[in-house]
């Protein structure tokens, strides 16, 4: 049994949560401290976060490490989100937080913050299994912003984040001067215009039965049942009442009844509005509150990586059907995808001695792969820039910020002659390893981009085997392969100069081809 702290730095609350997490009882939580600590106001508005409040994050988070200690913790990860993404001086600031109290803050880029949000839901094992049989959204709802992920039969078909976070339209309504009355209308009209376009582009004329929220307030529902409830399911009809029973009330009224501080109040009833709005352009029936945090898909994940938990779902395969559905939504060919990845992997698996990457990294090839002719959408001529800005500009649930670059330069660079670290570098922010990974990957790509060029899936089966300093790929087909040959020789040079290996064609039953 391990005892872990979870900590989330987020952009309007300080929250950690200890857990006991096992193989016999899994996440056991068993104590959670919030502190009201609002970051967020101040990065949107101006890019920073004033001295004061730094000084006042820096000396909780050390009351927290006593708290920790007090525990006996093992070990912790502390997260910032979008407070701390759109901080100009980030760095400067997490620096000196780290010096100051000892605690290491990780950015988490907003995939990567939605993904654990998502994991801290499939926590609930069976249950969560059990809602996403049917066409569901998630709504994940921020102090910057909100996402929305659809699920369909079990697989995750699009994610999409809108600048609709409680604290950014709070801070928009304040400058209006609003009466409480208002509040319900205007909020409305903020958002409306946005879910209008992400119901054009991504519902179409999908029903979706259930929503599944995730954020810090909308959990007061399920604890006080302020509305009518079966477990922690509410009937999308009831939202009504609850944003009718939240505005009619006054602050102080309002946080009486429910057992939260004041200034949370227009917070809870933003995020109340909100999915009110949400579950009638989906036309939902069904809200699952399952009343979870960012802390439990931190210790999930935790628990996860060190093999004391395994996972009931398969969140891989969430980033696979993710890709594809984009692949999908710009046109690609889907049987050449298959037949790429098919052939990249069969020669990632053979060379891993010689590459020394992981399973990750081949995550990333497969999602290569699979978006390897994204950009063929905007552009026959320039594939290569069109495929890696279409892969920049659209998220992938559960990949960083790096590993997307990561995928976008291996699927560009499949289409280009390949720049080296000092010309990469100056474009986008790349740290060597990154760039070793992108040149490793790319060389893969290449040659069985080769093996396929003409891109009539000419072979049964492709085998490899790594001998000595060759790559013996042996290929299973009676019809002419010339242009192949002549192709994958060509593209096979950048192989060799990345792993010092040369890659040669055997057609099966005939003698070994070499350039």
């Amino acid at each position: 049994m391990k005892t872990f702290a979870a900590i989330d730095v987020g952009s309007y609350e300080l929250a950690m949560k200890i857990f006991e997490i096992s193989k016999q009882s899994g996440l056991k939580e068993i104590d959670c401290i919030r502190h009201r600590i609002d970051l967020g106001t101040d990065t949107y508005a101006t890019g920073k976060i004033s001295y004061n409040r730094v000084d006042e994050l820096c000396r909780v988070l050390r009351e927290y490490k006593k708290i920790m200690e007090g525990y006996k913790v093992e070990a912790y990860r502390a997260y910032g989100t979008s407070a701390f993404r759109e901080m100009d001086n980030a760095i400067i600031v997490l620096d000196q937080i780290e010096q100051r109290t000892g605690i290491r803050i990780e950015v988490l880029s907003n995939s990567e913050q939605r993904f654990l949000d998502y994991k801290s839901i499939a926590s609930k094992g069976k249950a969560f299994n059990k809602v996403i049989e049917k066409e569901t959204a998630i709504l994940d709802i921020g102090g910057g912003s909100i996402q929305i992920s659809l699920f369909v039969k079990d697989s995750l078909v699009t994610t999409q984040n809108l600048k609709l976070g409680v604290l950014r339209l709070q801070d928009r309504m304040s400058r209006l001067n609003l009466k409480p009355s208002q509040y319900e209308n205007i909020i409305d009209e903020f958002i409306s215009s946005q879910l209008s376009v992400f119901k054009k582009l991504y519902l179409k004329d999908r029903e979706i039965e259930n929503i599944i929220v995730v954020d810090d307030y909308i959990s007061a529902v399920v604890e006080h049942k302020i509305v009518k409830m079966a477990d922690d399911y509410i009937e999308a009809s009831e939202m009504d009442l609850f944003v009718e029973k939240v505005g009619a009330r006054s602050t102080v009224e309002a946080a009486r009844i429910l057992d939260m501080p004041e200034e949370s109040i227009p917070l809870l009833y933003i995020s109340g509005v909100l999915l009110n709005r949400v579950s009638k352009v989906m036309g939902a029936k069904l809200i699952w509150v399952p009343g979870v945090t960012l802390c439990d898909g931190i210790a999930y994940e935790y628990g996860e990586k060190n093999k004391i938990i395994k996972a009931e779902h398969n969140f891989e395969q969430d980033i696979i059907a993710c890709a594809k559905n984009i692949s999908r939504r710009y046109m690609g060919s889907k049987r050449r995808g298959e037949t790429l990845e098919k052939i990249a992997l069969t020669i990632y698996d053979s060379m891993k001695k010689v590459h020394g990457l992981g399973k990750r990294e081949r995550l990333l090839l497969q999602i290569a792969t699979i978006l390897h002719d994204c950009g063929k959408y905007i552009s026959l001529v320039n594939l290569g820039e069109c495929s890696y800005n279409i892969i920049m500009s659209t998220e992938i649930i559960g990949l960083s910020h790096m590993e997307r670059e990561i995928v976008a330069n291996v699927v560009k660079y499949n289409h280009m002659d390949f720049n080296y670290y000092g010309v990469i570098g100056q474009d986008i922010e790349l740290d060597k390893e990154a760039y070793l990974k992108i040149a490793k990957l790319t060389a893969i790509l290449k040659i069985a981009n080769g093996l396929d060029r003409s891109h009539k899936q000419k072979f049964k089966d492709v085998k490899t085997l790594l001998q000595g300093e060759e790559l013996i790929i042996t290929i299973d087909t009676s019809v002419d392969i010339t242009l192949e040959k002549g192709l994958f020789y060509k593209r096979a040079d950048f192989f060799e100069e990345v792993y010092s290996v040369k890659p040669v064609i055997r057609q099966k039953n005939d003698k070994v081809e070499k350039s």
